[in-house]
């Protein structure tokens, strides 16, 4: 089986870009301990939108990820600091060219 990559779009309610950065951060640090963990990593899109990029390896990990302590507390602190709830997209991949770099 193949690893899982996923896409998480966090949108911050206007002026609360850095509490939801400080929320964030306890949360990544505890998940790229979890099993199956490859990559979690977040980058802020030029309209201000948190997207957060991961790779598990595999589903399984994945869901179990989901159902997950560090995700609870996390859906804890978000409270109220979104305009909705995050985007969540699993990917599937088109591999392409350089085995290395034409995949995640």
């Amino acid at each position: 089986m193949s690893a899982v990559v996923v896409t998480a779009v966090f949108t911050p309610v206007e002026g609360r870009l850095e509490a939801v950065l400080d929320a964030l951060r306890p949360a990544i640090e505890a998940v790229q301990t979890e099993p199956g963990c490859e990559l979690y990593a977040i980058h802020q899109h030029p309209n201000g939108d948190i997207v957060m990029i991961e790779k598990w390896s595999t589903v399984e990990q994945l869901d179990a990820h989901g159902e997950g302590p560090a995700v609870a507390a996390l859906n804890t602190a978000l409270a109220g600091l979104l305009e909705g709830p995050a985007v969540v997209t699993r990917l599937v991949p088109i591999p392409v060219g350089d085995p290395i770099r034409g995949t995640l």
